[in-house]
């Protein structure tokens, strides 16, 4: 009936037919249809006309909507096709803004079939539908505006807007639109449009037509909407412009907008800082933009403050330098060691441990090479080395019950980061409340006998002789009123030389550590002494390290800040925030090697108080005033700060990293849990051992949702190990069958398809050993996808098997896949059997010889299979593999004839399938 009354002559006026209430369903009718030949005696171009005219608006918006349609009609003339066009542009004039919507709705469509079709497309599209897209954009209906914006984007995302039609059409419709003048809903509009245009654009077109612009419009006073849109597509500005553009001209724009009244902007920059970050160049980033980022970090605004710690890991990640963390990324994505023939400079750090641990690190290999073949790691490119575990054990028994009083100077981790956190964000309600900045570390000293009595060091005698020296001088201390700098720092020096002889002792080294840290904080109450604080900094390395070739820590910190960040950091931090000992104090209790433990948690790779900030991301304050997914946010960006930061300093991030480890939200372990691989890489295989391992251990035991992070990246992992640390996971794999749902199938499908890959790294005897149970349980699974994938992991330990000349545990294999699958009472492990044999042959697990001498008659017997699902792999099998290899395919061959006859039997088998199967042809199949 519609389409009846639609080529009807007088009846422009279809209300009256109800034609409205068709609506959507006109999309199921041939809408060209009023192109057909009817009463009217009028060509089809006529009839165009007729009611792309009418006066019936909802004709207009039939005629709008079929247009690509129309055009197919007439693309083979090309005086109608011009013709067409022609009316499409008068349509576009129309004054029904749904006509308008509908027509630009249809012209990436219309664009896309000329693009194609059209030999002179660029020519028809820009004379006739450009400027139609270009007009949309200030046409005053919101819709039609929509419509044309989201229509130039498919445009330009397609490639076809030819960069003249961009320069010299659209461009300048933009920069009108954006001028202060501009109504401010077509200004909104516009600066959106742009910022979304700019990633498509060239350099030259976008720094030459829109990057003046843009930058007016970061300082529009008037409209915050046009300021925020413009904080938010900042980065892609910059990542376009290039590093020149940006530092010159951008620069001053993001300061500003850092520090706008509205948190709304402030937060789009937080949210867009590492895009802009990795624009600039690295003197940039150190001295602007790290402080500019610590502003705001600390932001009034809760939501700014948590834009800035979800951007601050992918900021510090900016930092990194291939050349000096010796890692690189490959096209895929894949994290590759550099080889190097030197050590880093920063290896020199170690000289602190002590000199047989030294003598016995400068015997390791200092070349850097990728994974071997047989999965083994290299060495890792600092000599850290493991201590005395038992040595460790007594060090952290005698600290961990020292008197409240003193315990905030060795404090455990988890007030380790409480201490960090109240550093970094000048909260000092968030400190120990027994730990007082002002009567800890200023005279009187505090009692520190306790202490002393508790180190058990071989020479006794001369440890209580220190005792009653520090009792003398802590008696002293009142009295010198004249001078009480000097005389306490000339008291603790006196102790420290007579503590010098014993400085191999580890439990020695760390009351070194404590009183060199008050010598420093007595030399600060005494500014007049400057001359002496230089000597007592030069007794300290001395003390401190038993090498003359390296620095404390502290120092080379100091000495790589500039004058006025050291003057700041002297007026402003307290002495116990720049103390080395409240930050090891989180190490003494679980460090793995006094390397570690002797480091502070300084670096010069990125600023420190970017460090800082990151570290107090573990803080629980954090999760009730900034962010409760604070902590998943660390563990998703620790990986790239640990590149950033480098396996050298690896020690800033190790505390961190453990108490992430130990959060009480899953979700937070499993982020850890699917990276741990890619931080193995990042440290090497020693300090993976060290530190990684343990807490790998963890996660195996940790709930499913964890597991699986470990477990899809299982090979990964291992194969960085070493040969005897690898080995001991072989008694957990069996654990990975047990999980907290036996529904969870995908758990056991992703265990198959790791230990296909798994299987190089261990030996055939291993192999066998262990992997083939788990196999043979996973090939009995519920679910079909566990058992096909199971199949191909019995197919890898056989070639493995094979391939390492074990033919006798091949053999035993083969028998005990015979007895569970051939002779199968279920048809899925007969099944099951002539799959496994089909893959043995097409992998060339082992010489065809053996094949047709032990599994082919057990194949044989199952043509007969009462189950056609069996007889069809059967089929397939011999007729697809099994006689196309040559060994059968030889005129002497024992098992040709009976192959043949098994065969055609199959060939007439009362099952279609199973006839198919045994007569394809394997060169078409």
């Amino acid at each position: 009936v519609f389409l009846d009354l639609l080529i009807e002559d007088g009846h422009d006026d279809l209300d009256d037919f109800g034609f409205d209430d068709y609506g959507s369903e006109c999309d199921g009718i041939r809408i060209t249809a009023f192109l057909d030949a009817g009463q009217d005696n009028l060509t089809p171009l006529g009839r165009l006309e007729k009611y792309a005219f009418s006066e019936n608006v909802f004709n207009r918006q039939i005629v709008a909507r079929g247009l690509l349609d129309v055009l197919r009609e007439f693309s083979d003339n090309e005086n109608d096709f011009i013709s067409v066009m022609e009316t499409v542009a008068r349509m576009s004039e129309d004054g029904e803004p749904t006509v308008r919507a509908e027509l630009m709705e249809q012209v990436p469509n219309i664009a896309m079939f000329l693009h194609e079709s059209r030999p002179n497309f660029p020519a028809a599209f820009s004379r006739y539908l450009v400027p139609i897209v270009v007009r949309y954009l200030t046409d005053p209906n919101n819709q039609v505006r929509k419509t044309s914006q989201a229509a130039l984007l498919v445009l330009l995302e397609q490639g076809l807007l030819s960069k003249a039609d961009m320069e010299t059409k659209v461009c300048p419709v933009l920069l009108e639109l954006t001028e202060p003048s501009s109504d401010d809903d077509y200004k909104i509009e516009a600066v959106a449009i742009m910022c979304k245009v700019v990633t498509m654009l060239s350099k030259d077109t976008v720094e030459h037509l829109l990057l003046p612009r843009f930058c007016d419009l970061c300082s529009d006073a008037r409209l915050f909407q046009v300021r925020k849109v413009c904080a938010a597509n900042f980065g892609e500005f910059c990542s376009i412009v290039g590093q020149e553009a940006t530092e010159k001209l951008l620069m001053p724009k993001f300061f500003d907008l850092c520090s706008d009244s509205l948190w709304g902007i402030r937060k789009a920059c937080a949210e867009c800082f590492m895009t802009v970050s990795n624009s600039t160049s690295p003197e940039v980033r150190r001295a602007k933009l790290s402080p500019l980022f610590i502003s705001l970090i600390s932001d009034q605004s809760r939501w700014v403050r948590q834009a800035a710690f979800q951007s601050l890991g992918r900021f510090i990640s900016t930092f990194a330098n291939p050349s000096s963390t010796g890692l690189h990324f490959t096209e895929d994505g894949a994290l590759l060691e550099v080889p190097r023939r030197t050590l880093d400079s920063d290896c020199s750090l170690n000289s602190l441990n002590c000199s047989d641990l030294r003598a016995c690190n400068t015997e390791r290999s200092v070349f850097h090479t990728p994974p071997n073949q047989d999965g083994r790691a290299t060495p890792s490119p600092e000599h850290v080395a493991s201590g005395d575990s038992e040595d460790m054990n007594n060090f952290d028994d005698k600290h961990s019950s020292l008197p409240s009083g003193n315990h905030s100077g060795f404090s455990s981790r988890a007030s380790d980061s409480s201490t960090n956190n109240s550093k970094n964000t000048k909260e000092t309600e968030h400190c120990d409340e027994n730990f007082n900045s002002f009567y800890y570390w200023r005279s009187p000293l505090p009692d520190i006998s306790g202490e002393l009595e508790m180190l058990n060091c071989p020479k006794s005698s001369d440890v209580a002789e220190n005792a009653e020296e520090k009792e003398e001088l802590q008696n002293s201390i009142p009295s010198s009123t004249s001078t009480p700098g000097k005389a306490t720092s000339d008291q603790i020096q006196k102790v420290l030389d007579c503590l010098q002889p014993h400085i191999d002792d580890p439990d020695v080294q760390a009351q070194v550590q404590v009183l060199s840290a008050a010598l420093k904080a007595a030399q600060l109450d005494s500014p007049t002494d400057v001359p002496k604080t230089q000597e007592d900094q030069q007794s300290e390395s001395d003390s401190d390290s038993p090498s003359t070739e390296s620095k404390p820590m502290e120092l080379q910190s100091e000495s790589d800040e500039s004058p006025s960040e050291e003057e700041q950091t002297m007026e402003t931090l307290s002495p116990s925030e720049s103390s080395p000992v409240q930050e090891q104090g989180g190490n003494d209790e679980r460090g793995h090697s006094p390397v570690l433990e002797d480091k502070p948690k300084t670096q010069n790779v990125i600023p420190q108080q970017l460090l800082d900030q990151y570290l107090s991301m573990t803080d629980p304050a954090r999760a009730q005033t900034v962010d409760t997914e604070i902590a998943k946010h660390c563990a998703f960006s620790l990986p790239g700060v640990a590149l950033t930061l480098g396996r050298q300093n690896w020690h800033c991030l190790k505390d961190t990293y453990e108490t992430l480890a130990s959060d009480v939200q899953w979700k937070v372990r499993r982020t850890l849990a699917f990276s741990i691989h890619e931080l193995a890489v990042i440290l090497g295989d020693q300090l993976t051992a060290a530190d990684l391992v343990p807490i790998f251990n963890g996660f195996l035991k940790d709930l499913d949702e964890v597991r699986i992070g470990v477990l899809k990246h299982l090979y990964d992992f291992l194969k960085l190990l070493h040969a005897d640390k690898r080995r001991e996971y072989l008694y957990q794999l069996q654990e990975f069958m047990v999980t907290d749902n036996s529904r969870n199938w995908r758990f056991r499908y992703e265990l198959a398809e790791q230990l296909i890959l798994i299987i190089e790294l261990y030996s055939h005897y291993d192999v066998y050993d262990y992997l083939r149970q788990i196999a043979l349980t996973l090939c009995s699974d519920k679910v079909s996808e566990v058992r096909w994938i199971s199949y191909k992991l019995v197919v890898e330990i056989l070639q493995k098997l094979y391939s390492c000349g074990a033919d006798d545990l091949g053999l035993n294999f083969i028998n005990e896949l015979t007895v569970r699958f051939c002779h199968c009472p279920k048809w899925v492990g007969r099944q099951a059997f002539a799959f496994i044999c089909q893959a043995v042959v097409e992998e060339d697990c082992m010489p065809m010889e053996q094949f047709g001498q032990h599994l082919l008659p057990s194949l044989l017997s199952l043509s007969s299979d009462p189950v056609a699902n069996v007889r069809v792999l059967v089929a397939k099998a011999l007729r697809q593999s099994v006689m196309e290899k040559a060994y059968f395919k030889e005129p002497g061959c024992a098992y040709s004839e009976e192959l043949e006859e098994t065969v055609m039997a199959l060939q007439s088998d009362r099952d279609r399938d199973v006839r198919f199967f045994a007569s394809m042809d394997p060169n078409k199949s």
